[in-house]
Parts: C-alpha cells; structure tokens; sequence
C-alpha cells in the first residue's frame, strides 16, 4: 500500500500524517484523527452524513481522497465548539431545541451544510435552506424540524453576533 505526507490544518490545528493514497478525507479523519462525528453512511456521496467544510466549502469527504486535502483547511463537527466545556455552537443548540435530532446519523453533515449556508446566506429564507441541504439526507425527521432548526440557528447568530 502507498503512503503520502499529507499536510493540512484540521480544526485549527496543523497536521502533518502519512496516509494511504488511496484512503478518502473521511477514512483518515475517522481512523487516524479519532474524529468519529465525520459519518460514513453510503460512501457513494449521496446521503450527505460525512459533509466537512473545506477551505469554507462543503465537501462530501467519502468521495475525496485524503491526498486531495493536500495544504487545506478542514473543519468538522469537532471543530465548531470550543476547545474546553460543553458549549455547543449555537446551530447544534437549535438542533437540540427544535427536536431536529433523532437518531442522529446525519445530524453532522447537516450541521456543517448549514454552517456553510448560513455563512452564504446569514437570513435563509424557505428556498436557501432547501438549496443549502439538497446533498444531505434524513431517514427520521421528515426535514420539518430540520428547516426550523436551520432558522432558529440563523436567529440565535444574529443575537450572538457571530457564526
């Protein structure tokens, strides 16, 4: 099996590993950064569970080969709450408050696809937050909770003054 020096930050943190050429950016987050929140649920990128941001993009990373991360900056679920405490960012406290949580599976990757549509559309109406999840799917929530988690999540932000 090849090897590669992949460098790139991760969560603000700048890593330096080896990994396979032929593993994807969710395998090496997963297996050799620990950072189980990334899913892996259909790995033909379709359901949307393993979305990461990349260099401020949503990115499916079961279809990107680590390798391609290559001096990217990549944010995961991990990367959103601050480092010591419990505090949730304040689009996972509008999941948790509006019952958009169920069994949980693809809750990271739409969390980070609202990260970045929020971020594109600070004030989402009906139409964005539709656009905004098109890549991500959910088997239990019929996406009614999501929708209204997606708009609290733009709300609490705005009080906040920040993402």
């Amino acid at each position: 099996m090849e090897h590669k020096l992949l460098s790139f930050n991760v969560n603000g943190r700048d890593q330096q590993i080896f990994v396979r050429t032929n593993w994807t950016l969710a395998q090496v987050l997963r297996e050799q950064l620990g950072l189980i929140g990334t899913k892996i649920g259909c790995g033909e990128g379709e359901c949307g569970a393993c979305t990461v941001l990349m260099n401020g993009k949503t990115v499916t990373s079961c279809l990107l080969l680590a390798v391609q991360a290559e001096g990217a900056k990549v944010v995961t679920i991990e990367g959103l709450t601050p480092s010591e405490g419990d505090a949730l960012h304040p689009i996972q406290e509008a999941f948790v408050e509006t019952g958009a949580v169920q069994c949980g599976y693809c809750i990271p990757g739409m969390v980070m696809s609202t990260v970045a549509l929020l971020e594109k559309h600070p004030e989402p109406t009906k139409e964005h937050i539709r656009d905004g999840l098109v890549g991500n799917l959910c088997r239990c929530t019929g996406y009614q909770k999501i929708f209204e988690a997606v708009e609290l999540a733009s709300k609490k932000i705005e009080e906040r003054g920040r993402l």
